[in-house]
């Protein structure tokens, strides 16, 4: 047991002690105690709806005393026993003991035996004991509880007024001053305290209990003439009584609250009051429509036609659609309205809400389950019915539908199977007859199980006493005459269509062969007339001598085709016997080829008469080939002569220009002889020219006796005109340089030994990598910059290649700029005199054209400031000259 449990049973423990020794001690407290307990436990039950009159005699049987827990605890006890007989009323008392005991409080000497036997001391003890623990205990002022704290409650209250001293719950309270000043203290309008005297404790004790029964709510629990005449009042009375003002005072200050908690409890009750006589009006409507819609709901009065029964079931899904579904709404509403009411009065602790006899919830589900049962009845009813009344209609259009179909079927099926078109078919359209045929048949057989329906059926409508069973027996007893028409008329076309095969497939077979022989005969005459006609092109004589050979074996052939003809001929004569013999209606052509006799006949005859064009034809042209090799030799053989030749004198010009046999004026000489013989050799090329002009007006673009053709004869020839002339040029050049500068013959040589040396692939010329290799084997030392200057002398163009006149200038000019700078240098000593310098303008005056400009490019960049204007000084002089590294 906790702490909690152990004080509360230590409370409790004490007065049950007093209790005992005081009952025992003044037993005229027990009236008291019955007046008081009593009131105290009506003020309770009346929320309730009951009280009681005999506290020992009136909760004997449990059943008030479970209820007067149940409303001052607020909870729900277990549920009593009903019974009249001793073990339920002991089974009630107990369940009201043990929910006391779970409450905290330990129960001394109190079983339910003694209660239900009407003990009046452990009755009163027992409602002691819950006064206790619901209406004194709960009791807490200034850490104080229980009776500690009503006692201290009862002091500060009524500390203020005098002749009040609250000290116990007996003697304290007899001149009633004291439960006077407790009103006053809360509510001083209702008691005019000042006239009160102490000596008057009747008229004192008389108006507390007046007003607090009428103005506080407080049941009358004590008389004044007991408290008065007895030495020491009954402390547990006085305790119980005054615990229910201090119940009433303790809400003084929330007054206003509870007024308005009042105002909002009367306006729930009037609220809950409105949806108690909603819900009887909605569920006395909605019962009332239950009650007038089962019976419609019950009807099975069944109908005659589709039509009625299709009306009932048009009502019954207007009940669904419009009629019921507000109900529904109703009845769900009626439910929520049922359960919010409820709801609320639960939560006003009201008791619950018992509608009138027959309109519970659960009458009105009863109700409506019903309804739906009539209705699930009534819908499988209708369904029923109206599958009953499709099955006839359903029937009866079935009959009609398989009997109108068969006879649209078998429209016209009669006269065709009559036909006689076999007799101008073909094979093939025979073959196609017959396969029609066969689906016919196919066709046919599988009718016949509509036609078996079609009886089926009928007989069904006849045993069903359908209405128009006449009717339909006549059309079913046509439709089978009919059918057994069509078999016979199936197998009597049948064996006219296999009788006209079997004869047209002789026929037809003869057809094949004459197709399978006429066409690639047909094939080969055309053939024939397109190579007979053939335009022929050809550029040699061998070619024309094939067309030739191969046109003789053709005409070798022509014997051996004349027979296939004749052949190919017969078979169709031996068609045309089968067919006057059998006296067969032949509608058509042979199907296997559009290839007539008369067409293979007209054929032959014209490549009969294309052989001998096509020999005259073979004849002109092997002439005109041999007229074009005669050509073709004519023009080799002078080719084959001029070619070479001109590729020789390339050679021969090509040596003297880089050999150094004789003088520049030698070679020149040489030269102009190459030179003058080349021009007298013109002629020959007019000649070729003259012969090339006929070869192109014959036509002819391939000669195999030469590898030369004209275009290259004409490059050769202009290349060696212009190779002799630019040959000689180059040489005259190198005379005029040579005569300029003043070189001997022996450098002239010098320079072309180098130059052939560095000119690796013997073009006459040498790329950049030779020429740096050249300068570099001359002595010259230089960088990239001095080459790259010396590059754009001798290319100016830029094209990387260095030819051996640019050479030779560069060569030369190099020599004369040493000797120039040496006379230059003697010559600027003499002009300068004792001045010591030399101006430009002296240069030009007295040097030779060509020394004084090579002083002055030289020169000028090194005049300077210092010096004298436009003159130079031996120092500067000799720097330009010879560079800084040689001062």
């Amino acid at each position: 047991m906790d702490q909690y449990d152990s004080q509360q049973t230590n409370d409790y423990m004490q007065p049950e002690e007093d209790w005992d020794r005081d009952l025992l001690l003044d037993p005229a407290w027990e009236k008291q105690q019955r007046k008081t307990f009593t009131a105290w436990c009506n003020s309770h039950l009346r929320k309730a709806g009951t009280q009681i009159e005999n506290i020992e005699e009136d909760f004997r049987d449990g059943l008030k005393l479970m209820l007067l827990l149940e409303v001052i605890s607020g909870e729900r006890l277990a549920k009593p026993e009903r019974g009249k007989m001793r073990v339920h009323k002991i089974s009630n008392v107990n369940k009201a003991l043990d929910f006391i005991a779970s409450k905290g409080v330990k129960l001394v000497s109190i079983g339910a035996e003694e209660i239900v036997d009407g003990n009046v001391k452990m009755t009163l003890g027992m409602i002691w004991t819950i006064i206790l623990r619901f209406a004194i205990q709960d009791i807490s002022v200034e850490e104080t509880s229980a009776k500690e704290g009503l006692l201290l409650w009862c002091q500060r209250k009524t500390a203020p007024y005098k002749n009040v001293n609250i000290q116990n719950f007996h003697i304290s309270w007899k001149d009633g001053l004291g439960f006077c000043a407790l009103i006053h203290r809360h509510r001083p309008e209702l008691i005019d305290y000042g006239k009160l005297r102490k000596d008057d404790p009747l008229t004192n004790l008389n108006t507390a209990f007046d007003v607090a029964e009428k103005y506080l709510d407080i049941p009358k629990m004590l008389d004044a003439e007991d408290i008065v005449g007895t030495a020491r009042p009954d402390e547990k009375a006085i305790m119980t009584y005054v615990s229910s003002f201090y119940h009433a005072f303790s809400g003084a200050q929330k007054a206003e609250t509870a007024a308005n908690r009042i105002c909002k409890v009367l306006a729930v009750n009037q609220e809950n009051e409105q949806l108690m006589e909603d819900y009887e009006k909605l569920a006395s409507d909605l019962l009332e429509w239950i009650r007038r819609t089962v019976p419609w709901l019950e009807n099975r009065a069944p109908e005659n036609t589709m039509q009625a029964m299709q009306q009932k079931l048009e009502d019954f899904r207007d009940y669904r659609r419009l009629h019921k579904p507000p109900k529904v709404q109703e009845k769900c509403q009626l439910e929520i309205n049922f359960n919010t009411l409820q709801t609320k009065l639960r939560l006003s602790n009201r008791p619950a809400f018992m509608p009138s006899e027959g309109k519970m919830v659960s009458d009105i589900n009863n109700a409506w389950g019903g309804l739906e049962q009539a209705e699930k009845g009534y819908e499988e009813w209708q369904l029923n019915e109206i599958r009953r009344l499709e099955r006839l209609d359903h029937l009866a259009e079935k009959f009609r539908q398989k009997a109108s179909i068969h006879e649209a079927w078998t429209d016209g099926k009669e006269a065709m199977l009559q036909q006689k078109d076999y007799e101008i078919a073909t094979l093939s359209e025979i073959k196609a007859l017959l396969k029609k045929h066969e689906a016919f048949e196919s066709d046919l057989a599988a009718h016949q199980d509509r036609v078996e329906q079609i009886a089926a059926i009928a007989q069904e409508l006849n045993e069903l006493d359908y209405y128009n069973s006449p009717s339909v027996n006549a059309r079913c007893q046509k439709i089978c005459d009919q059918w057994d028409n069509l078999g016979a008329l199936t197998q009597k076309r049948r064996e006219a269509l296999e009788r006209t095969e079997k004869l047209l497939e002789t026929i037809d077979q003869l057809y094949l062969e004459y197709a399978k022989r006429a066409a690639p005969f047909n094939n080969w005459m055309e053939g024939a007339m397109e190579d007979l006609q053939d335009t022929f092109i050809v550029h040699t004589i061998e070619e024309i001598q094939g067309l030739t050979t191969a046109h003789e074996q053709f005409k070798a052939t022509l014997p051996d085709a004349d027979k296939e003809r004749q052949a190919i001929l017969g078979i169709h004569n031996e068609v045309s016997k089968i067919v006057q013999t059998y006296h067969v209606n032949m509608a058509g052509t042979n199907p296997y080829t559009t290839i007539t006799p008369q067409e293979i006949n007209g054929k032959w005859d014209h490549v009969r008469q294309l052989v001998p064009r096509r020999d005259q034809a073979l004849l002109e042209e092997h002439s005109r080939q041999q007229q074009n090799e005669r050509l073709r030799k004519q023009f080799a053989a002078q080719a084959n002569v001029i070619g070479p030749w001109i590729q020789t004198k390339m050679e021969e010009i090509g040596r003297i220009s880089i050999e150094m046999h004789g003088t520049l004026e030698d070679q020149l000489n040489h030269l102009r002889q190459y030179e003058k013989s080349i021009v007298n050799y013109k002629p020959k090329i007019d000649q070729l020219e003259g012969d090339h002009q006929q070869i192109q007006e014959a036509l002819i673009f391939d000669n195999k006796h030469t590898n030369y053709t004209m275009e290259h004869i004409r490059v050769g020839w202009e290349q060696l005109l212009t190779t002799i002339a630019r040959t000689i040029n180059e040489v005259e050049n190198q005379i005029l340089t040579r005569d300029a500068k003043g070189i001997s013959q022996e450098q002239m040589n010098e320079f072309r030994a180098s130059f052939n040396h560095f000119d690796r692939k013997k073009t006459g010329m040498m790329d950049t990598d030779d020429f740096r290799a050249c300068l570099i084997s001359m002595g010259y030392n230089m960088g990239e910059a001095e080459f790259a200057r010396i590059m754009s002398i001798v290319d100016p163009n830029r094209i990387g290649v260095v030819t051996f006149q640019a050479f030779i200038d560069f060569m030369s000019r190099e020599t004369a700029d040493t000797d120039t700078a040496d006379q230059v240098m003697a010559s600027f000593k003499i002009l300068a005199g004792d001045k010591n310098y030399i101006t430009l303008d002296e240069l030009r005056r007295e040097l030779p054209p060509d020394q004084a400009e090579y002083c002055i490019a030289r020169m000028a960049p090194y005049t300077g400031p210092d010096a004298v204007p436009g003159a130079l000084d031996y120092m500067s002089f000799s720097t330009a000259l010879y560079g800084e590294s040689d001062l």
